[in-house]
């Protein structure tokens, strides 16, 4: 690429030096994308404006006409994508910051229709690949048949925008004007490529900054929500661990106390009873308790917490962690929970005779793995574990994946940024 930021800039800078620079290609090349895709996009809507109001009497004609803001929303997408041919200062294409695809969807659903989108697009399918299409006829059909007039005139009589040319002695003059209607004919492609790219700009920008704002927004209120759904979760384990729990210690030591002072009888059987109910409830609120929120995830972090699943695992566990320092208490959270589905799931299921895992953090990220050498076959859709994982995984911005082949090996993966 040259030294000059965007075709524009060059062609107003040093309009001398435009021609050894790759502008007037690239601006060629965006006049001529221009030409399909607004064709696509004019047959595209011309058929949903039209079955929708055909339809109308129907949902189905509510539905596509519904739908439109929608396409026009693609379209814009892939017109800021088209601008970095002209115009790459201003594309976003290559911002690691910009919302993703997925990010986009779920964004837009929250904004109003945007108007400019809407006219950006009938502009494009009724005016801007017309006139594109008309310019580059002229611009390469005829400075190409006057270059190559000596070789075209042997063939037959040229007739160039009223020029006749019967022989080779008139086609080398023509040749001369041919190569400086190919120069005029790059600026005159810049400077309609960069004035269609500026008003592309014009009428998209603001929807790109309002939709960048939509989903920081709800990636701010997304990390608000999980923090606050984690906070809550602690006090509902503080509460049981405190109240509730030391209470049932209390009353299995009163019984305890008891069974020592009765003698053999009636009364002593129905105290036992009331002693092993008492422990019994003991034990399934602490795990509950474990369930809700681990003490020792918050006490000593991501890895002693996955050690203590793994002492407690009836499959022998091989856990490999690298986990220096604590992490974000929505991602330990996030982690021990994968670990612990994934482990219980192996245990009921899979009929493994070992599990593998592992964790470790690199480049921002921490990754989560849990591989069973059980029979494999696991379907997220069969049941809610795995989908609840992916949800809670997706609420810290992860991803989740599931490896689990007939016969297996089963691998369950998370990955998610650490900030």
């Amino acid at each position: 690429m040259s030294q000059y930021p965007d075709a524009w800039t060059a062609l107003r800078t040093r309009p001398a030096r435009l021609l050894v620079t790759t502008w007037p290609w690239r601006s060629l090349a965006y006049l001529i994308s221009t030409v399909p895709v607004g064709i696509v996009a004019l047959v595209v809507l011309a058929t949903v404006v039209a079955l929708g109001v055909l339809t109308a009497v129907i949902v189905v004609g509510l539905l596509l006409l519904a739908s439109v803001p929608l396409l026009t929303s693609v379209i814009a997408d892939a017109e800021r994508t088209r601008l970095r041919l002209v115009l790459p200062r201003d594309s976003v294409a290559d911002d690691t910051s910009a919302p993703t695809l997925r990010e986009r969807v779920g964004a837009w659903r929250t904004l109003p229709v945007s108007w400019p989108e809407v006219g950006h697009a009938v502009l494009l399918a009724t005016v801007l690949w017309v006139v594109d299409a008309v310019v580059l006829v002229f611009a390469i059909t005829a400075p190409a048949t006057l270059i190559l007039s000596p070789v075209l005139v042997q063939l037959d009589t040229l007739e160039v925008l009223g020029w006749r040319i019967d022989d080779t002695a008139e086609a080398w003059p023509a040749v001369v004007v041919g190569l400086l209607a190919a120069v005029v004919a790059a600026y005159l492609v810049t400077a309609l490529a960069s004035a269609q790219a500026g008003l592309t700009r014009l009428l998209l920008e603001p929807t790109e900054a309002r939709l960048a704002a939509a989903v920081e927004q709800l990636r701010r209120s997304r990390t608000g929500l999980v923090d606050a759904f984690e906070a809550e979760r602690r006090r509902i384990e503080r509460d049981l661990h405190d109240g509730a729990q030391q209470r049932l210690v209390a009353l299995t030591m009163t019984l305890g106390q008891a069974e020592l002072e009765l003698q053999d009888g009636p009364a002593l059987e129905l105290v036992g009873k009331a002693h092993a109910l008492a422990e019994d409830a003991l034990a399934e609120l602490r795990a509950t308790v474990r369930g809700i929120h681990p003490q020792v995830l918050t006490d000593h972090g991501l890895a002693a917490a996955i050690r203590e699943l793994a002492d407690r695992s009836p499959v022998p566990v091989d856990a490999d962690l690298h986990l220096d320092g604590r992490l974000p208490a929505r991602v330990e959270a996030a982690a021990y929970f994968l670990v612990s589905e994934a482990l219980t799931n192996t245990a009921r299921h899979a009929g493994a005779s070992s599990v593998r895992v592992h964790a470790w953090v690199a480049d921002g990220s921490l990754t989560v793995s849990v591989e069973d050498d059980g029979r494999g076959g696991a379907d997220p859709v069969a049941g809610t574990g795995l989908a609840g994982l992916a949800a809670r995984v997706e609420a810290v911005d992860g991803t989740l994946e599931l490896t689990s082949p007939p016969g297996g090996p089963t691998t369950v993966r998370m990955t998610c940024p650490t900030t």
